[in-house]
Formats: C-alpha cells, sequence, structure tokens
C-alpha cells in the first residue's frame, strides 16, 4: 500500500494517459452511437431483409436487451478476468459484431448479431468510466468526467443524424461498418499502452442472482419496446412481461439481502453519495431521450419543419451540452459539485417551462434558445453528478459503481420515452374526443364565416380530412405540452437527493498499485 502522501504521486507516473483516454473515448463513443445510430436505418433494413415493420424493430430492441443485461456483471468481469483483458475482448467482440451486422443477408442473422453486439458493448462505458477515474488525480477528476461524459451525452444526439447520412450516401450497411476502423484502433491501443493486471481467479460467479437479474431486466425491456405496439395492458404478452419483470427484480432484492457474496456488492447501496446519484441518473436519463424523441416530430408533424431544418434547429442542444460539460469539469475540482448541480436544474426546468408556451407556430430561433438552455442544464447535472457518485466510493467498487450507475440511465431512458410516447399517444386520443365534440354547425364560427365552413364542411370527404386535420393537430399539441409537463415534474426530485449528498473527502484516496492498473 501506498504512503498517505502517495497518490498524486503515483498518477503522474501512469505513462500514456492521454492515449488510454482516447481509447476509452472511441469505446464510450461508439456504445452510445450504436444505441441510436440504427433508428433511422430501419425503413431500409426492413425492405433490404424483408421484414415487417413489427419484425424489424427487434434490430434495436435485442440490441437494447442484450446491453441492459449484461451491464451489471461487468465489475465481477472485471475483477475476475482483469480489466484490460475484459476491455480489450469487449471492444474485439463489439468490432467484429459490429461488421457481422452489415454483412447479415436475413433478419434473423442481423438479430443474432445486434444481440451478441449489445452483450460485447455492455461493459464499453462502466469500464472506461472507472479506468478514467483511476488514471486522473482528485484535483482532475471533474475534467475527466466531463471529457468521458462528452461520449455518453453525445453519442445519442449524434447518432441519428450520422445514420442519415451513411444510410443517404452509402448504404445502411455503413451504420455498423464505422465502427470498424475506430474498434480496431482502439483496441490495439490499449494492448500495446495499458498494463495488464491479472485477476482474481477464485472468485466464483453469481448465477443465480444474475439468472434472476437478468429475468427482471429483459422481461423488464421488452415490456416497454412492445408496450405501445401492443396495447399495453390490454394485451397478454405485456402482461406475462410485466409478471416476469416483477418476479425477477423480487427475486434478486431477496437473493442481494441474503446471499453470502452476491455479484453485486450490498456495499454500494450504504453510500450516501452513490445512491442518491443513482436515482439522479435515473431522472435525468428520463430527460436525456425522452425530450430528444419528442421534439423531433413536435417540429416535422406540428410545427412543419423540414427535416434538415429540424435537425439544424435542434442542433444547439448538443452545443450548449458540451458547452457545459466542459465548464462544469473546470469548476468541479474548485468549487462544490452540488451547486452546479442545483444550476443545472434551474437551468433544465426554466427550459421546459419554455417550452410550455409553445404553439404548433414556433419560431426555430425561439425552439434553438430554449433547446440550448435545456442542453446547458444537463451538462451541468452530468459532470458534477459523476465526481459526486465516486467521491466517498471505495476504490474496489468503482466498476461495479459505474455498472449500476449505466444501468440506471439505461432504465431512465427506456421508461422515459415509452411513458411519453404511451401518454401522447393517449392524450391525444382522449383531446380529439373532447375538441370533436364541439365542431357542431351551430358553433358561431361556421354561422358567420361560410368560408370556413364551406373549407371545413364535414358532409364532404375533402372538408372532413381538413377538420379531422385540425382537430388532430390540436389535441396533439395538447398531448406534447402534457408531456412536457410530466419530463418537469419528473425532475423536481433532483433537487433534495442533491442536497443530501456529502462534499468530497478524501475516503476515495486511491492506493499507488491501484493507479498501476492503467499502466
Amino acid at each position: 500500500m501506498a504512503a498517505p502522501g502517495a497518490p498524486a504521486a503515483s498518477f503522474r507516473a501512469v505513462p500514456y494517459r492521454g492515449i488510454i483516454t482516447l481509447c476509452c473515448m472511441i469505446g464510450t463513443l461508439m456504445q452510445a452511437l450504436d444505441a441510436t445510430i440504427a433508428n433511422v436505418a430501419l425503413p431500409y433494413m426492413q425492405g433490404s431483409l424483408s421484414a415487417t415493420y413489427d419484425q424489424i424493430t427487434w434490430v434495436l430492441t435485442s440490441y437494447i436487451i442484450a446491453a441492459a443485461i449484461m451491464t451489471a456483471p461487468v465489475g465481477w468481469l472485471a475483477a475476475r478476468f482483469g480489466r484490460r483483458n475484459l476491455f480489450v475482448v469487449s471492444l474485439a467482440g463489439f468490432t467484429v459484431t459490429s461488421m457481422l451486422c452489415g454483412l447479415a443477408q436475413s433478419l434473423g442473422q442481423i438479430v443474432i448479431f445486434r444481440i451478441a453486439q449489445g452483450m460485447f458493448g455492455a461493459a464499453l462505458v462502466p469500464l472506461s468510466q472507472s479506468i478514467m477515474l483511476d488514471i486522473y488525480p482528485v484535483e482532475r477528476r471533474g475534467q475527466a468526467m466531463a471529457i468521458w461524459g462528452m461520449g455518453v451525452m453525445v453519442g445519442p444526439i449524434m447518432g441519428p443524424t450520422l445514420g442519415g447520412y451513411l444510410t443517404e450516401f452509402y448504404s445502411w450497411r455503413w451504420v455498423f461498418y464505422v465502427n470498424v476502423p475506430f474498434g480496431i484502433a482502439a483496441m490495439l491501443g490499449l494492448m500495446f499502452f495499458m498494463r495488464r493486471l491479472r485477476g482474481n481467479v477464485s472468485l466464483r460467479f453469481d448465477w443465480l442472482g444474475f439468472a434472476v437479474l437478468a429475468l427482471g431486466i429483459g422481461a423488464f425491456q421488452m415490456m416497454l419496446d412492445r408496450g405501445e405496439l401492443k396495447d399495453w395492458f390490454g394485451s397478454a404478452e405485456i402482461v406475462t412481461e410485466a409478471t416476469l419483470a416483477g418476479i425477477g427484480f423480487y427475486l434478486f432484492i431477496v437473493h442481494l439481502l441474503t446471499a453470502k457474496k452476491p455479484f453485486i456488492p450490498p456495499a454500494l447501496f450504504h453510500d450516501v453519495n452513490f445512491s442518491a446519484s443513482m436515482l439522479v441518473m435515473f431522472s435525468a436519463g428520463l430527460v436525456l431521450v425522452a425530450s430528444s424523441a419528442l421534439l423531433a416530430p413536435y417540429l416535422q408533424e406540428l410545427a412543419g419543419y423540414p427535416v434538415e431544418t429540424a435537425g439544424l434547429v435542434l442542433a444547439p442542444r448538443g452545443v450548449g451540452t458540451l458547452a457545459a460539460m466542459m465548464v462544469a469539469g473546470r469548476l468541479a475540482d474548485r468549487t462544490d459539485p452540488r451547486i452546479l448541480m442545483l444550476i443545472g436544474v434551474m437551468l433544465l426546468e426554466y427550459s421546459i417551462w419554455i417550452m410550455l408556451g409553445w404553439t404548433p407556430d414556433i419560431a426555430p430561433r425561439a425552439v434553438a434558445s430554449a433547446i440550448v438552455i435545456q442542453g446547458a442544464g444537463l451538462g451541468l447535472i452530468f459532470t458534477p453528478l459523476q465526481v459526486m457518485a465516486f467521491a466517498t466510493l471505495p476504490v474496489a467498487m468503482r466498476t461495479d459503481g459505474a455498472s449500476l450507475l449505466s444501468l440506471f440511465r439505461n432504465f431512465g431512458s427506456a421508461i422515459g420515452v415509452s411513458i411519453t410516447s404511451a401518454l401522447l399517444d393517449r392524450i391525444g386520443q382522449v383531446e380529439h374526443s373532447a375538441l370533436a365534440g364541439f365542431v357542431t354547425p351551430f358553433r358561431r364560427l361556421f354561422e358567420n364565416n361560410p368560408a370556413i365552413h364551406h373549407l371545413l364542411d364535414p358532409n364532404t370527404a375533402a372538408g372532413a380530412a381538413a377538420l379531422n386535420q385540425v382537430i388532430n393537430q390540436q389535441a396533439q399539441a395538447i398531448a406534447y405540452l402534457a408531456d412536457f409537463k410530466l419530463m418537469m415534474l419528473t425532475t423536481l426530485p433532483i433537487i433534495p437527493l442533491i442536497l443530501i449528498m456529502r462534499r468530497r473527502g478524501h475516503a476515495a484516496a486511491l492506493p499507488a498499485e491501484h493507479a498501476a492498473v492503467m499502466e
């Protein structure tokens, strides 16, 4: 063990820190991109692979479920086989399966390859985060998390844009081929510049705990992904998946509390900072992806923006996130990270409050100004949160902690998209029915304006279609506002969670031999 004053010196002795950081960033960005990059290519895959819409969505679902299930045991795998070994194998597997996805000739092939890609990719984000926490000293940890966080936050934002470009100018197969050169470069960089430490071969895997957690996660993700398609709990499939998810999570909690050596250390949940950070990450994940999923159709379907204009208007969100993360990365090491997070929450709430005043004729400048504030708020929350989450957590639990944070972020994102989509559909139908009840020939609008009565005459096919379009637009606008209100409410619990966190102490100082993991 190092002397109390040794950690800083050991950090300075870590060679090739820049190259290792770059390799970690490549792994993080690849995994984050692949969660969304294939979305816009689905129609092209559907025709090429002769699949129905219901079938082709398995290209997305299979990856998400596999990645979610395999995120939880990353900490155990790293301890058993060594972080460098696990990272290199994960990069190699992710790269090979990406190439196989591009070469797939049938729906069955691409689904199998996507499952394998998700399994290998699950370790990339938590491993890269825990490694960067170890190779940077405490006083530079905020900057390190800002760099790492750019890949996590920007990946899902860039994914649809990059996927659309590659599909339009090349082929949908390049959505997967693009990973190959970067994956090879990152893998070679880690093999040559990061020293290897042996894993603990005496560790035994908790198969029962993993099995029941995998059942809970897999069934839960299936329920969320297929709920809207199957009319939620009106479908026997969704009821079955919900039941299996409940059983799986219940058995896992019982096992966690009673087993001698569960593969997720229960001590993780004893750390106040980390437990609060998981819940904050869950709430932030709800808004991060749900807002992106809502804004694009709002601008295109309600506001009538062309696809190119909608893309340009939404771009400032990523700019705001990047700028805020860079600022937060510098300030998180010099000031109380909780203050930055509270400012981020206020900016996030303010941006959603602005969105509550939107109408379908919203100007592009007004949209851009609101979402750049929203992006800045998310950036100010995300970077200091990584610092606070690991401030008091023992070094040995960092990889497990990073895995759980990734899992909670993905859970929040999945739940946010599913709930907002379901709410949008249901409220849209209810409001359409309510608004239609006010449209009668006796309304003054129709009596005093023959031109409007002629254009919206429900007795003619053209008039009925036009009238239905007007009602539907107004109903959808109300439904979107309900979703915005929901997002505002989901961010409020972040404030008390931030207030119960403790400032960073010296408990997490890194021993010299642990820093050597980055060799």
